[in-house]
């Protein structure tokens, strides 16, 4: 596991937006480069270097499919808190040259999840898998919507989603959490585990916690994070803010090895 510490937000979105940038540029391979995708704050600034870098002519989106990682069950296209929403108006419609037909999202009006689900799997098997899922985490560290015991080999499918997990996002929803939606539909800690390489966004003082268990704790799927404790590819990028209770030690080894290292 690599742990990539920036001294702030920007400075963290901006390295991960280059590691991405450079994987793209450097996709050798006779299929698309194949991306997951996450919703929340904490992408935003990497969205915006990557859209900076695509209008100036710096990265094409040509040949990158997108995967991304959950959508809220009841929620339309047209709805300003469905994460299909939330991607093309902090993302995709912002990209000169991403192919529509090239974005995944499961839909949340499905009328049969257990199908969407299932085809969604089958998809990203048909592209070969996917090569760099970026994510984040919650507060008590669940990856997309596996929330707290969740299998660690689980598969995209239905989630019912937490009381706390609905307090925190009812921010968008008037802080109202009855008016989160329930349910989600989710890609699996399993169906992240199993790109090539997985990055996760951390950061803030509110994670520092969730950051200490996915680096230091045990695997367990209390902390669902922790399964990347066991991906050969795994990159935690964060701020200094989201290294409160690391241990010293730990600190000083990550900054000590990462110092030379490039993208």
């Amino acid at each position: 596991m690599r742990v990539v510490i920036q001294d702030d937000y920007q400075k963290m979105c901006k390295w991960a937006a280059d590691y991405i940038a450079n994987k793209i540029r450097n996709h050798k391979e006779d299929r698309p480069f194949v991306l997951g995708l996450p919703t929340g704050s904490s992408p935003i600034g990497v969205y915006q270097e990557l859209v900076r870098q695509n209008q100036a002519g710096e990265l094409s989106f040509a040949n990158v499919v997108t995967f991304n990682m959950d959508e809220y069950v009841g929620l339309d296209h047209d709805h300003d808190q469905s994460y299909w929403y939330f991607m093309h108006d902090n993302f995709f419609d912002h990209l000169v040259d991403m192919k529509p037909e090239n974005i995944n999202i499961l839909n949340g009006m499905a009328e049969d999840p257990e199908a969407e689900c299932a085809a969604y799997e089958e998809k990203i098997a048909s592209y070969g898998g996917i090569d760099l899922f970026m994510g984040g985490i919650g507060v008590d560290g669940h990856i997309a919507f596996n929330e707290p015991y969740t299998s660690l080999n689980s598969r995209t499918g239905l989630r019912a989603l937490t009381t706390d997990t609905r307090i925190v996002n009812s921010r968008f929803f008037g802080n109202d959490p009855e008016k989160v939606p329930a349910f989600a539909l989710s890609v699996g800690v399993g169906t992240v585990t199993d790109s090539k390489e997985v990055m996760i966004l951390i950061n803030g003082h509110n994670k520092a916690r969730a950051l200490a268990h996915t680096v230091e704790g045990g695997v367990s799927h209390k902390w669902t994070c922790s399964a990347l404790q066991m991906h050969n590819g795994a990159i935690i990028a964060c701020d200094e803010a989201a290294c409160g209770e690391l241990t010293v030690d730990t600190y000083k080894y990550f900054l000590d090895i990462e110092k030379d290292q490039r993208l």
